[in-house]
């Protein structure tokens, strides 16, 4: 199974029962109750050295390079794309191909009004915190547009 992340690595698939074909793809071998580890070829293996379990990932970076990131440790340091109104990901565009910074796109006098209404929507402060860093995110590390917005 293949997802838009976060844009480091470049891509990444979830070893599981019902991607067995990955096993293939990447020469993975079984060693005994449910470990698995990367084939070694001549000593130079696909992967990094280490074992896979059901649910862990391989990574493969812009250099075709892979690794394997635990479950647990995929979990704490990949989520993701955040998700964001048509209208706020058009204005990071615009900006963006504009060359205005983080800081100048979140000036609230400059803000398209569908933008403005999109960080005015909080009623604490730690939802306006979630909001600004919902769209440094998207900002960052590329995003996804709501369904039907």
């Amino acid at each position: 199974m293949i997802k838009a992340y976060l844009k480091r690595p470049v891509c990444v698939e979830r070893i599981d029962e019902l991607g067995t074909g990955l096993l293939d793809k990447y020469e993975i071998y079984s060693l005994s109750g449910g470990m698995w580890h990367p084939h070694d070829e001549v000593g130079h293996s696909m992967l990094c050295s280490g074992y896979l379990e059901w649910g862990d990932w391989i990574a493969t970076g812009a250099d075709g390079s892979h690794w394997i990131i635990p479950n647990a440790l995929y979990e704490q340091q990949y989520a993701e794309l955040p998700v964001i109104p048509k209208a706020v990901a058009d204005w990071i565009k615009k900006c963006k191909k504009n060359t205005v910074s983080i800081g100048g796109a979140m000036n609230e006098p400059d803000l398209p009004e569908k933008v403005a209404d999109y960080f005015r929507k909080y009623y604490t402060r730690e939802q306006w915190i979630e909001i600004q860093d919902t769209f440094a995110r998207a900002w960052l590390d590329g995003y996804r547009v709501e369904e039907g917005k």
